[in-house]
């Protein structure tokens, strides 16, 4: 144990700006931002201050800094890994990740978080033999992306395609519903439940540490009513089973991890805009993928 790193206030961003000790600068350019929330964790791997480090993931703050800062983030299915201990973002939604600079480092850091020492991860589920079926969205259903960012998608595909995996394409519509109703729906709420009050608090006391934006958005979720979460709980039901109908015979779903890589300038031009396109391809996997059973673990 080394010690704590800098984020995203209450882990509220996928940016890694949104912070009283100041922004985290990405490790390779510092005109662009790190990523977040776990930003100071990412950063502290990719410059080689550590082997691995622990952040969370909501919306995609264990997968968007990793991609960011060129290292491996590795997003457990909620609840394989406990999350005693852990300050809430939002509960039902959060998980505990690792980034590491090699998969087999995270692995490792992974078995002893999931399993009691001494005790190997449970296999991962019996596929039939044959090749890997990779679900890849078209091209064009990925919404705009930035310069060279589609071209470095289709590569990606067609290196699968040589390794000798199947292409099978996948309707990323139930997904991408998914990934908006994490902030633009009810489920927003559970970050007031969670810091809520003692955001109430230090606004009152007029205490200049809040970041602003974040301070906006736990208050604005105070307002919320009760009838719009069981309104979102049955829509995202819906799209759950669509979602799985999509993946019922694939393997893997290959995806842009975001659409972007913003500068600091630019996220500080429009923080809630940019955030929100950060989340694009990741927010959805916490709200839309049910609990795994202990038979049926995913990693």
């Amino acid at each position: 144990m080394l010690g704590t790193t800098n984020l995203d206030q209450f882990a509220t961003g996928l940016v890694g700006t949104r912070s009283p000790y100041g922004a985290v600068r990405n490790a390779h350019d510092p005109a662009r931002i790190s990523g977040g929330s776990s930003s100071g964790s990412a950063v502290a791997v990719a410059l080689g201050i550590v082997d691995f480090a622990l952040g969370t993931d909501t919306a995609g703050s264990g997968r968007v800094p990793a991609a960011f800062d060129g290292i491996v983030g590795l997003k457990p299915t909620r609840g394989l890994v406990p999350t005693e201990g852990v300050v809430p973002a939002c509960a039902s939604l959060d998980c505990v990740t690792v980034f590491a600079r090699t998969l087999p480092e995270a692995e490792q850091a992974l078995s002893f978080m999931a399993s009691p020492p001494g005790r190997a991860l449970p296999p991962l589920p019996q596929r039939t033999p044959g090749p890997w079926r990779i679900a890849v969205p078209p091209t064009d259903r990925l919404g705009e992306l930035d310069e060279g960012w589609a071209e470095a998608y289709e590569a990606a595909v067609q290196q699968l395609t040589a390794a000798g995996a199947e292409i099978r394409t996948l309707d990323l519509t139930a997904f991408s519903e998914a990934a908006a109703m994490l902030y633009g729906g009810a489920f927003v709420a559970e970050r007031h439940t969670a810091v809520g009050s003692f955001v109430d608090k230090a606004l009152s006391a007029g205490d200049d540490t809040l970041d602003p934006t974040v301070a906006g958005i736990i208050t604005r979720a105070r307002d919320i009513p009760a009838h719009r979460l069981f309104a979102d709980q049955d829509r995202l039901a819906a799209l759950r089973a669509q979602a799985e109908a999509e993946l019922a015979d694939r393997d893997a779903l290959l995806l842009p991890t975001t659409p972007g890589h913003p500068t600091l300038t630019e996220v500080a031009a429009d923080p809630l805009g940019a955030n929100a396109r950060l989340g694009r391809f990741t927010n959805s996997t916490n709200s839309s993928i049910r609990r795994p059973s202990p038979s049926r673990p995913v990693r």
